[in-house]
């Protein structure tokens, strides 16, 4: 039988404000992880199976983003779509508005449809031939990615704004999903049972990275977090900000991510360091995307308009581009090139070494949601309920 396990903080010696000592048992698991293989950082060429690629959300892609891409073809969702796309053996799954997540192949065709219930804004996750989605109402779904039937449900406290990752070690894989109930829950990914929850001090809105079988996420009590996935226990937490919304990238033990008090940082997530920050201190507006890594780069867009480019050692800035409206959706990369949506509704493409412009299209509606890539399409959804398929 699988138990639920639960840990709880105990205010009066986690306070917020300081940053907590490690104990030995925490410097020898920390010794142990950094011995562990590190694995590639980009998707498979069999799909884009979260809304950043991977599981450590890098947003970096294998395959090539469309030089000139046009148009393909559209799908009217019938209300907003505010989630990201995920797409595996060349289905696209998309969540929306009025609860029905659906299910498309690439040429656009519907495949099948499953109403939720309620609003979905959190991008799903595809592992197998399972969607793992959850909605407003605080219910995680798996269904079947073949023929969108339910296999089980979960239900947190509150709403789910983030989307799923998943672990795949241990004696069994594991859903990670946080909740706007103060938890990050651990679940059986193939029967949905709980196994463990975690507790913030505030809302989970960002999504959970994952590496060296760790759990780095920030949450809206300005903490970077860390969980130990063979047990479930956590490691000391790191003070960043005072509200974090966006999903960190992991590489090399170094979790990059940005907050909405407009810092950016790069955190040692191993030895609990920062090693450095980087603001604009004339505007001070709100990362709420998540970034993209690439070779010595790091890439996310904020609310002041900018796409920036910054050294992923240093924080020095390479370049930034002016998108002409705040940019909240997240960036993609296959290493040559920048995929980017702004609140305008544009789409852009940028040279990633010089931030130049390359190619742009207008949409007409707001983007939020960031886009997939894969069999050389790129897929988008709009605040209107418009689901765009661009190609070369």
């Amino acid at each position: 039988m699988n138990t639920e396990s639960t840990y709880h903080r105990n205010p009066a010696t986690a306070a917020p404000g300081r940053m907590h000592s490690f104990t030995a048992p925490y410097l020898l698991l920390i010794a142990l992880l950094a011995c562990l293989p590190v694995y590639a950082t980009s998707q498979g060429e069999d799909g884009w199976q979260n809304f950043r690629g991977d599981a450590r959300l890098t947003g970096t892609t294998g395959q090539s983003i469309p030089a000139g891409p046009k148009p393909l073809w559209t799908f009217q969702a019938g209300d907003e779509i505010k989630s990201s796309p995920v797409i595996y053996n060349s289905r696209i799954v998309i969540g929306a508005g009025n609860g029905i997540v659906y299910c498309l192949g690439m040429e656009g065709n519907p495949l099948w449809q499953y109403d939720t219930g309620n609003t979905i804004e959190a991008p799903a996750l595809i592992s197998g031939n399972r969607v793992y989605v959850g909605n407003l109402g605080g219910t995680l779904f798996c269904l079947d990615l073949l023929s969108g039937k339910v296999l089980w449900r979960y239900e947190c406290d509150n709403q789910i704004m983030a989307s799923p990752n998943i672990w795949n070690g241990g004696t069994r894989d594991m859903i990670l999903v946080g909740s706007y109930d103060y938890y990050l829950h651990a679940v059986d990914a193939e029967n949905g049972s709980p196994l463990w929850k975690y507790e913030l001090y505030n809302y989970l809105n960002s999504a959970v990275a994952i590496e060296n079988d760790m759990a780095v996420f920030g949450g809206c009590d300005g903490y970077l977090h860390r969980v130990d996935l063979n047990t479930g226990d956590p490691l000391p937490e790191i003070e960043i900000a005072s509200y974090v919304a966006g999903s960190p990238a992991l590489e090399y033990g170094t979790a990059f991510i940005g907050d909405y008090d407009g810092v950016f940082t790069a955190v040692d997530y191993l030895e609990g360091e920062i090693l450095w920050t980087w603001q604009d201190t004339e505007r001070n507006l709100p990362f709420v995307s998540s970034p993209s890594i690439h070779g010595n780069r790091v890439i996310i867009g904020n609310r002041d308009r900018f796409v920036y480019s910054l050294d992923k050692r240093t924080g020095k800035i390479q370049w930034k581009t002016n998108t002409g409206s705040r940019v909240d959706a997240s960036a993609v990369t296959d290493g040559q090139r920048v995929l980017v949506a702004n609140m305008r509704g544009d789409i852009l493409l940028l040279d990633i070494e010089t931030g130049l412009r390359l190619w742009t299209f207008e949409t007409g509606s707001p983007v939020s949601g960031s886009p997939g890539v894969s069999e050389g399409k790129i897929i988008i959804g709009t605040s209107d309920g418009t689901l765009w398929c661009f190609g070369g």
